[in-house]
């Protein structure tokens, strides 16, 4: 059964074009390191909560969007390995340097999926 490593995080409006190329350039590195896929998807239709929201869970700044994203593994052994190996890319390194949003705000999380249609 494929693994999904889940991301929600918050993109300031004017470093749009600058997440497309970071996100992009990981992909590539993620995909070369045992991904399936990896989908980064920019806030559309993200409504404040009252409890709790998308915007909330990222403490959402005006001028900033609610990013979506996901990376498909074969499995949670490939994902550990792969992931390990991206994190020890060197070409990672400036990348990470130069992140387009705020880390500290990100979520993440492994999940198994169970449903597959």
């Amino acid at each position: 059964m494929s693994y999904v490593d889940g991301f929600v995080l918050a993109v300031p409006l004017a470093r749009r074009e600058a997440f497309i190329a970071h996100a992009s350039f990981a992909a590539t590195i993620f995909r070369e390191h045992g991904a399936l896929s990896v989908m980064e998807c920019w806030a559309d239709d993200v409504p404040e909560g009252k409890l709790t929201s998308f915007p909330m869970a990222v403490k959402l700044e005006p001028g900033e969007a609610v990013v979506f994203s996901w990376i498909t593994w074969p499995s949670r052994a490939a994902r550990d390995a792969g992931m390990k190996a991206v994190m020890e890319d060197p070409r990672m390194d400036a990348d990470m340097a130069a992140m387009p949003f705020d880390g500290k705000r990100m979520i993440f999380g492994g999940f198994i999926p169970v449903v597959e249609a």
